[in-house]
């Protein structure tokens, strides 16, 4: 007999600021959690404009019809000589003459004369697709040493700079005392250039550890202020729990980790981070436990997460709602990989499920979480073994709310399995998933 950790219902733990919050306008933008791809996993800092478009392209052609859209350009496009995943200090980076960091034309050769991200956000959104962009909290060093102006202001780099606010991992930035005159001023000629070229997603590093209220306060007025439903996702590091209520009001999605890589250990510490948010899960305001490093990564090698792992991390990332952001290079995306972007009715989950919650989890690893289908007695059920031995994980049905007699279908293998029966115990290799959807006997 399996010793269980009892839950509380989800309804039990919302409390009515967050409810409250969910009326915001800028949620409205994102009612279901993000869906997208990001540049970091496999291209690092050096992902070109040629590079990104081959991205847009397969996107378009094989992941939209599923509901993949936005095309992310991750960290230092601003930087002509960036190198893997790590980072040059005193690299001289493309700056416009207002403390704003533009893209390198080295990389994106459509940059220039001004013209920023301008062409290729176009050339995304002809292809159906929405675009965003990697940025950094703050302002630039370059910017601060050389005092460069503010736009519209009379004010310069130096004097809104906080050289005591520093990023631990990148050399690139100042943070920015929102206390001094022009600080705000800054935020919004930097968010507004973004908006005028035609971006539809920042995410912006170096915000949740610690967590710099302030900035992030900024910039919510900024893109509030520019009438763009620009979607803002706020990164890395372990976003606090302590700050869950003002995050939900002033983000679309946080991290809830460091970045996530192709490790064992890194997917089954995400289990109790996911469950941790649930009373901060709202439409609109997505805990995000990163992006999925399926395929082909870090420069061209495969991930190293086993086929029953990567099932594990899109059944958790769908059972809990994260938003879903593969890493990998998708003009090189293998049979498995595909199959696991393209099953609508796990990606169903993710997108239009309710009340997501952790049912159980065990003393040796066995958890199930589940979920309400929306306009339905139906149930979602997901199933894991985090052991290294076969097991079979038991689900009474009355527990779900569903009768003996309530027919199951596997959304991995989308067949129908007959009824769930008195004692419904699906077996789970280690490491692996299960995913079934439980229809309600009528």
């Amino acid at each position: 007999m399996f010793k269980r950790i009892l839950m509380l219902p989800c309804a039990l733990l919302l409390s009515a600021p967050l409810l409250a919050a969910a009326a915001s306008d800028f949620h409205t933008w994102a009612p279901t959690p993000p869906m997208g791809w990001n540049s970091w996993d496999n291209f690092g800092t050096t992902i070109t404009e040629d590079q990104t478009k081959q991205q847009a392209d397969y996107m378009a052609r094989t992941l939209k019809p599923h509901g993949w859209e936005y095309l992310v350009v991750d960290i230092q496009w601003y930087q002509p000589s960036s190198k893997g995943h790590g980072y040059e200090k005193g690299a001289k980076l493309a700056m416009d003459e207002f403390s704003r960091l533009v893209p390198a034309p080295e990389k994106f050769p459509s940059a220039r004369a001004g013209a920023g991200f301008r062409p290729l956000a176009d050339y995304v959104h002809a292809k159906g697709l929405k675009f965003g962009i990697h940025m950094m909290r703050g302002i630039s060093r370059q910017a601060v040493e050389q005092n460069t102006p503010l736009f519209g202001t009379g004010i310069r780099a130096g004097q809104i700079a906080d050289r005591n606010s520093v990023c631990e991992w990148n050399p690139d930035m100042y943070g920015v005392d929102m206390s001094k005159p022009g600080a705000q001023a800054y935020y919004d000629s930097l968010i507004q250039l973004v908006a005028d070229w035609g971006v539809d997603f920042i995410k912006v590093d170096d915000l949740s550890r610690p967590y710099h209220q302030p900035e992030i306060e900024a910039l919510r007025k900024a893109i509030d202020k520019t009438g763009r439903p620009i979607l803002l996702s706020t990164s890395p590091g372990e976003t606090p729990l302590s700050a869950g209520a003002h995050v939900t009001q002033h983000a679309n999605m946080w991290r809830v980790s460091d970045d996530f890589w192709d490790d064992w250990k890194s997917l089954r510490d995400q289990f109790k981070r996911l469950h941790d948010w649930t009373p901060f899960r709202i439409s609109g305001a997505w805990p995000d436990a990163d992006m999925l490093p399926f395929g082909t990564i870090r420069f061209n090698e495969h991930s190293r997460f086993t086929p029953d792992e990567q099932t594990t991390v899109m059944t958790l990332w769908s059972i809990a709602r994260s938003p879903l952001m593969h890493g990998g290079d998708m003009t090189k995306t293998d049979p498995f990989t595909l199959s696991l972007l393209t099953n609508d009715e796990v990606i169903a989950v993710n997108q239009h499920s309710e009340n997501n919650r952790q049912l159980f989890r065990t003393d040796d690893g066995l958890i199930a979480w589940i979920a309400d289908v929306p306009q339905s007695r139906d149930k979602y059920l997901a199933v894991f073994n985090t052991g290294e031995k076969v097991a079979r994980v038991a689900v009474k049905p009355a527990s779900l709310g569903v009768g003996d007699a309530a027919p199951v279908r596997d959304l991995w293998s989308g067949k129908d399995l007959g009824p769930a029966g008195r004692d419904f115990a699906p077996e789970v290799v280690p490491h692996g998933a299960r995913l079934f959807r439980i229809k309600a006997a009528q």
